[in-house]
């Protein structure tokens, strides 16, 4: 796959997507979160790659989207969706589900949406899935204690290369090893030649390093779990919540997992944290000692008389001696015994074994001094062995920890990625739950089929535009409940009249959801669905008001060119006759229509010009209406569904009758029975009136 030529990626872009593992693999599956890991790849703009790069993959030329309101309805739909999402990545991956017109992406749509709607959520799937995140990169790993030497340059640019986590040297001979071996707790031999040699401190011989680089920085694997620590047992959480079949084992995960913390050490090892903690404690505990000798030894002076001759302290002081050599002759004891009582001290304290007690008892010198104090040069050469000891403690321990995560990741990150489209799935599952949906079955003619070679869903002789059986708007702000199954079907150029506010306008933003729903591959809300595939939805809502003389010629240039080639759009318009006189309006209504239907296109145009026009088209215009039953308590009582074939009568006609009805009501009262008295003009008035709507 050339990266270049997907939508929106150039050749910046390109070089980014190809630093993942496998960047056509996560643009052919739409995976956000592995695309969002790329240097300067945000969610969002990975969002939108991924649908250039199945636009491509499907050879959807796009622009189904046709008009303005055609895009608010999917925005619309899609934020039902999403609202039923509880992490960002799968908001932003359903940002990838777009309507097209091409038949297999809607089917490999369709099939991730079949298995969707048969997930089942409770509360403890979902609590899982607030911790939830894609994964993060561990970023730059960089260790200092550790580092690689070569006598040969063409191998240190193959070291600088393959593990720039370490340091690389160049020596010249053995020499330089030991040298490197002062400044390194170790220190990695890439040559043979260094085999069988003995230095002093942690040398190793590894010729083959540079093909297993794990062995020699298991920090790199580790930072990768170290990391997404908190990431990796939310997916866990989730796994285990919802009864997936994981992609790796979840036990020894969770063991590996256990034993590292979120810096990247190995956690929970005894002997390691006693290295550590006595590292870090070693200056603290040699002050200690050092107040504990003296202390005993001021007490024990204080304690004792000591006398002195005068011809010995002559003595002294011909010899210029001082309190050193008094203590050495006089307290002798004393001072032995508070020195080995700090050097007790020193030992107890950092819980050093038989090796590092022995040199933590040279910190004191048995040479008595007062105040006592230790020994500098022990005390760091104890920290060299200490530090030194635990890095061969935990670099051990890494190595073998990431040799246990090793075999793990590839599936920790399939584990991630199943769980975030777990939260996918549910949101489609909830949709589909809450607004009793349905899979739409996509009717195509033997012709279409036969031009096309991207598969082959249901042939039909029978002319199929749109077919909605007890479909729900989910656009209206009302409950499900409260909403009135509607049944509509249209096959080729209708008018849809009705009442005011008898629901036209939400029947043709029932269509258009369906419509996009369904081309999106997802399923509608209704109780069956009937559509043939479309190449582009055009839906014009209502004009407020009438458009001047160049917005009008701009709307009247774009029904012409849809007419020119519309076969295969669904075409939605609300009341077209608000852009401009009401005579003129019909005709031009009257005109779009001609050719649509000449075009085989299917359309829906909601008017209440619709007898109007049907008097000036050139054929038999279909007008369906939204019938209005009746008046009650001054509500409209209406008939959801369109009747086919059959012009609506209009809200004003209904309220004549209404009155023609109540005075016929009252004349008969009035005149003992015969209705259209003498003297009572209303009834006349009234049926005068509703002469004229026939």
């Amino acid at each position: 796959m050339d990266l270049e030529t997907i939508p929106g990626v150039g050749e910046k872009t390109a070089r980014a997507l190809e630093a993942l593992d496998e960047p056509e693999r996560a643009l052919r599956r739409g995976d956000v979160a592995t695309i969002a890991t790329a240097p300067g790849i945000t969610q969002g703009r990975a969002a939108r790659i991924a649908r250039g790069a199945i636009r491509q993959e499907h050879d959807d030329p796009g622009g189904f989207l046709a008009t303005d309101r055609a895009r608010e309805v999917y925005r619309e739909v899609l934020g039902l969706l999403k609202e039923r999402t509880v992490t960002d990545y799968a908001a932003q991956r359903l940002e990838t589900i777009y309507p097209s017109p091409r038949r297999s992406r809607i089917e490999d749509v369709q099939a991730f949406a079949r298995e969707a709607i048969d997930r089942d959520d409770d509360d403890a799937v979902l609590e899982a899935l607030e911790g939830l995140e894609p994964l993060r990169n561990p970023g730059d790993v960089r260790v200092r204690e550790r580092c690689l030497a070569t006598t040969d340059a063409e191998r240190y640019s193959e070291a600088k290369e393959a593990i720039p986590e370490l340091s690389v040297e160049i020596v010249e001979n053995a020499q330089g090893l030991a040298e490197l071996a002062r400044g390194y707790s170790t220190v990695i031999a890439l040559d043979e030649s260094f085999a069988g040699v003995t230095l002093e401190g942690d040398v190793q011989v590894k010729p083959g390093a540079l093909e297993n680089p794990a062995e020699v920085v298991p920090e790199r694997p580790l930072a990768f779990f170290a990391r997404n620590r908190d990431r990796l047992q939310a997916a866990v959480e989730v796994h285990q919540a919802a009864d997936l079949d994981p992609a790796c084992d979840l036990e020894a995960l969770g063991d590996g997992l256990s034993r590292l913390d979120e810096d990247g050490t190995v956690a929970g090892d005894d002997e390691l944290d006693r290295l550590t903690t006595a590292v870090d404690d070693l200056d603290a505990a040699a002050s200690a000692a050092e107040s504990v000798a003296n202390d005993r030894l001021r007490e024990a002076i204080r304690e004792q008389d000591v006398t002195i001759e005068g011809s010995d302290l002559l003595s002294l002081v011909e010899r210029g001696a001082g309190v050193d050599s008094l203590l050495s002759r006089e307290l002798a004891d004393e001072y032995a015994t508070a020195v080995e009582a700090a050097r007790e001290h020193l030992i107890d304290a950092l819980d050093l074994d038989q090796g590092e007690s022995e040199i933590a008892r040279r910190a004191f010198s048995d040479e008595p001094a007062f105040p006592v104090e230790r020994d500098e040069a022990v005390v760091s050469r104890l920290r060299e062995e200490l530090t030194a000891a635990k890095e061969r403690r935990a670099g051990r321990l890494k190595r073998e920890l990431a040799a246990d995560l090793a075999d793990q990741r590839e599936g920790a990150r399939q584990l991630v990625r199943d769980a975030l489209e777990l939260d996918v799935e549910l949101a489609i599952a909830r949709f589909a739950r809450e607004y009793e949906c349905t899979m739409p079955e996509f009717v195509e003619s033997e012709a279409r089929n036969a031009s096309e070679d991207d598969g082959v869903t249901t042939e039909s002789d029978d002319p199929v535009g749109f077919a909605i059986e007890g479909g729900q708007s989910p656009l209206l702000d009302e409950p499900l409940e409260a909403i009135d199954p509607v049944d509509y079907a249209v096959s080729d150029v209708a008018l849809l009249s009705g009442v005011n506010s008898g629901g036209k306008t939400s029947t043709l933003d029932l269509v258009a959801s369906v419509v996009v729903l369904a081309h999106m591959g997802l399923p509608v809300p209704a109780e069956r669905v009937r559509l043939r595939r479309f190449d582009d939805l055009h839906y014009h809502a209502k004009t407020q008001g009438t458009l001047d003389a160049g917005a009008f010629e701009s709307t009247v240039r774009e029904f012409a060119d849809l007419a020119q080639g519309g076969e295969g759009s669904l075409v939605l318009v609300d009341e077209l006759e608000s852009i401009t006189e009401p005579g003129a309006s019909a005709k031009i209504i009257a005109g779009i229509l001609e050719a649509l239907s000449e075009n085989s296109a299917t359309a829906v145009f909601v008017s209440h010009l619709a007898g109007e026009i049907r008097e000036m088209a050139d054929y038999d215009v279909t007008v369906d209406g939204i019938e209005a039953v009746g008046l009650v308590d001054g509500e409209l009582e209406v008939n959801r569904s369109p009747v086919k074939d059959h012009l609506a009568r209009s809200t004003p006609e209904l309220i004549v009758e209404k009155l023609a009805d109540e005075a016929r009501d009252d004349a008969v009262a009035t005149n003992g029975g015969a209705p259209n008295g003498e003297g009572d003009p209303e009834p006349v008035f009234y049926d005068r009136l509703l002469e004229k709507f026939d």
